[in-house]
């Protein structure tokens, strides 16, 4: 699948391109939240495993062996429905930006449904300890399988 987004049309400001340029991409705060929580579960886990199938793509936390996948996106950036926010400038760009941004989301979903792995998709703002638990149980009861 192809995901095309014209070129960026620049900042709109130098504030703003620095800000979006220490933009953590992997190890976030709300990421390291959940590891910890999971690992203090006794759960063990890759992280950023390459997507089977798309290897310029990765699980955010892979449980290769129960075949589950966790993602832990974030509102701006996957367009959270409660705190996903459009940007004024340069909107157009933006809009087909995160809108490939969820299309992608998507298909990677599809991918590795279509490969037998469970995708588990939590908000940055998830309390960590619910989406701990979520995960925890989708886990346990593949392994089960």
């Amino acid at each position: 699948m192809t995901l095309r987004v014209p070129p960026h049309p620049g900042a709109s400001s130098a504030a703003v391109s620095r800000r979006m340029s220490v933009a953590a991409r992997r190890d976030t705060g709300c990421e390291l939240l959940l590891r910890r929580q999971l690992h203090a579960a006794g759960l063990r886990y890759r992280v950023n495993y390459p997507v089977p199938g798309n290897r310029r793509r990765t699980i955010d936390i892979a449980f290769t062996r129960a075949k589950v996948a966790v993602f832990v996106d974030g509102c701006f950036w996957h367009g959270c429905p409660e705190h996903g926010t459009q940007p004024r400038a340069n909107a157009d760009w933006w809009s087909q930006k995160l809108a490939a941004n969820q299309a992608r989301d998507a298909d990677t979903t599809a991918l590795l449904e279509a490969a037998g792995w469970a995708v588990v998709r939590v908000w940055e703002h998830s309390e960590p300890g619910e989406a701990a638990q979520l995960v925890a149980e989708r886990v346990r009861g593949r392994r089960q399988l």
